[in-house]
């Protein structure tokens, strides 16, 4: 996301002729989105993607496991008598 960001940025600036990207060439004011492609595209192929999803996923259960105990009384108080 930071590359089509920066892309993005440099794309305006030589657009508006701003500052020394407007003397810059196309092809390295566009060069970030290539990376971005180049990026995800190395992402889904390695299974990166699938493996932070996975992770989100396995947090957001424990978070309810440990919320749902908590709310019936097993974990964090303590026993009445």
């Amino acid at each position: 996301m930071y590359f089509v960001g920066l892309g993005l940025v440099l794309m305006a600036m030589k657009y508006l002729a701003f500052g020394p990207v407007a003397d810059l060439s196309w092809i390295w004011v566009l060069s970030p989105f290539a990376l971005a492609i180049a990026w995800w595209s190395w992402a889904d192929a390695s299974g990166y993607t699938k493996k932070r999803a996975m992770e989100r996923e396995l947090e957001r259960k424990n978070a309810r496991i440990a919320k749902n105990r908590e709310n019936i009384g097993t974990l964090g108080k303590s026993r009445r008598r």
